[in-house]
Parts: C-alpha cells; sequence; structure tokens
C-alpha cells in the first residue's frame, strides 16, 4: 500500500507514518510545517519507503501529483490547537476549509480512498453524553471565533460525505477526542503536554476556568491503530466514527492535581479565568465523552492505554531530553 499523509509531520501524523510503516506500507509525508515539526519525522528519512515534501497541501500541481502515486490518502493537515483557533480565525478557516476541498477533488480525480480526520469539537455545545455520531451538532454563535474551528471541521465532514454520495469516493470520516503522546506541544493549548511541562519546570499549573470541565483522554497509539484500521474495512466507507477513551472522564482540576503528583509535586495549581486565558467572552465544552459503540462493533477496540499511563509516558517523554520543556 502506498499512503500519503498529510499533516504527517504533525503529533499524529508522525505516529500514523511509523505505524504504517511497520505493516509494511510506503509512506510519503507533505506538511508546511506550521504546527508540524521535521524533527517529528527526521527519524524515519532513512526508511527507503519513507519521502516527504515541505510544502501546503493548497499547492495544487504538487498534492496532485503525490495524491495520483498514492493508493489512500490521510488527510490530517488542519489548524490545531485552542489557542491558535482564537488568535487565527482566518488561517483556522481557510486552512480547513480549502485544503480538504483540494484534498477531496484531487483524490476525486482518481477515485482515491480519502480518511479525514474530523475532531470532537464539531458537537460544539451538545449536552447529549456520550456524543453519537449521528447526534446534534450544537454550535456557539459566529461572533464567538472559539467555534469558528468546530463548523469548519463540519463542512470538512459535509464535504467529504458529499463527495461519498454524489461522486461514490470512497471516504471515511474519523472524530477524534483529546488524543496524547510524545512529540505533542503544549504551545497551542494542549492540556496535558502543558500541565507536564510547568510541573516538572516547578511552575505554577495553569488551570484556565473553573477546572470542572471533564475530558476523556486517548494514547496516540491507541488513535493511530484506528486509523490504519478504518482506512483498510471497506464496511468503514461513506461513514462517520468517534476514536477516543470512554474509560475515565476526568475533570481539569483533578487533571492538574494528579499531574502535580506525577511530576514532583512542586507545583501550585492556579486557576485562570477564561477572559484571561483566550479572550473576552470565550465558550468552552463542559463535557467532552465519546460514545465508542459503533467503532468497537466495526474493529472490536477496546483503548489499551489508561489516563496514569498516559501521564507516566509523557513525562518520561518530557523528562528524556531537557530541550523539550
Amino acid at each position: 500500500m502506498k499512503a500519503l499523509i498529510t499533516g504527517g509531520a504533525g503529533f499524529v501524523g508522525s505516529h500514523l507514518s511509523e505505524a504504517l510503516l511497520e505493516q509494511g506500507a510506503s509512506v510519503h509525508v507533505v506538511d508546511n510545517l506550521s504546527t508540524g515539526a521535521i524533527d517529528n519525522i527526521a527519524h524515519l528519512k532513512a526508511n527507503p519507503r519513507f519521502g516527504y515534501t515541505i510544502d501546503s497541501v493548497l499547492n495544487e500541481p504538487m498534492l496532485a501529483e503525490l495524491v495520483d502515486r498514492a493508493d489512500v490518502v490521510f488527510h490530517l493537515a488542519a489548524a490545531v490547537g485552542v489557542r491558535l483557533i482564537v488568535e487565527s480565525p482566518v488561517n483556522t478557516i481557510e486552512t480547513n476549509v480549502h485544503g480538504t476541498e483540494m484534498v477531496l477533488k484531487l483524490a476525486n480525480k482518481k477515485r482515491k480512498k480519502v480518511l479525514l480526520t474530523s475532531t470532537s469539537e464539531v458537537y460544539g455545545k451538545a449536552n447529549q453524553v456520550p456524543f453519537r455520531e449521528d447526534g446534534d451538532l450544537v454550535m456557539g454563535p459566529t461572533s464567538k471565533g472559539r467555534w469558528s474551528y468546530a463548523c469548519s471541521k463540519a463542512i470538512d465532514e459535509f464535504l467529504a460525505l458529499a463527495y461519498h454520495k454524489e461522486k461514490r469516493l470512497p471516504v471515511v470520516v474519523a472524530r477524534l477526542f483529546n488524543t496524547v503522546g510524545p512529540r505533542q506541544t503544549g504551545r497551542y493549548g494542549m492540556v496535558i503536554p502543558s500541565f507536564v511541562k510547568q510541573g516538572l519546570l516547578g511552575n505554577p499549573i495553569t488551570v484556565f476556568g473553573d477546572g470542572n470541565q471533564t475530558r476523556c483522554f486517548t494514547y496516540v497509539s491507541d488513535v493511530v491503530a484506528q486509523l490504519v484500521a478504518l482506512s483498510q474495512d471497506e464496511r468503514a466507507v461513506g461513514q462517520v466514527f468517534n476514536i477516543g477513551n470512554d474509560r475515565e472522564e476526568v475533570s481539569i482540576l483533578e487533571l492538574a492535581k494528579r499531574v502535580k503528583q506525577c511530576t514532583g509535586g512542586r507545583s501550585t495549581i492556579e486557576l485562570v479565568p477564561y477572559d484571561r486565558a483566550y479572550e473576552e467572552g470565550f465558550e468552552d465544552m463542559q463535557r467532552r465523552v465519546p460514545d465508542l459503540g459503533k467503532l468497537r462493533a466495526l474493529t472490536g477496540y477496546e483503548p489499551k492505554v489508561g489516563l496514569d499511563e498516559i501521564l507516566d509516558r509523557v513525562t518520561a517523554y518530557f523528562t528524556s531530553d531537557a530541550t523539550r520543556l
């Protein structure tokens, strides 16, 4: 199999590259390094079945050539992280919508399968927990930039499923819930790497809001294994699947306490109002819990890595190299 991964130098993309190479696939990555990093894929360069292009998915001639060579396209390229979304809403919308539009258009010309990675953010302010793939999406007002990411990714899903329905393009949509692991940075607001770095440095662990908002965290290897499985199962085509971990829902305040303990206990925990952390009137999702019944029925999925082990592994990653702090 020949796989093309857009955004492949990013956190999830680099782990996906590893998994596919281990299965014997050929992998080509395209990434503009806006949020990815060449260091994430540097260890793969020696593999003769791996290649990469530093460019934007909006470069149509370049992308057309890479799509033409691939059997399947994993479309991961997107604006990521709450902070980046709040600070750069134009880039968020243009990157997500136009990038996906380009990938689908070119894939359709050559009838290439596309696995589109979406996000639990599309559920917006929905309160019917756990979130089911066929549940309603409840967005906030357009005046709140916070929701531009959710809306742009929902448009991506609509477009992908429209290509499947109208043009019979083989498409699979995967909605990722909070994914964590090595190579993820806290630069754009990812909570666990941010907390771990703060804890290891002995700085205050900053919890935004009152800390009562809850999340479920999934280790990157669990997510990547399901992305590969969905891309290879014809029964998944034309459908949407949640990928996450439903075994432990934790409040962000409790998470901060566990990270404090895991990183030596020197840090204090500081509550920071959303208005100060992001922007005035910022809105957040109170709970984010996946319903995994549909995925389990198809692949037999069960998450293998629990939260305590996730925290241990992320802590070990940062402590293994001081330059990461």
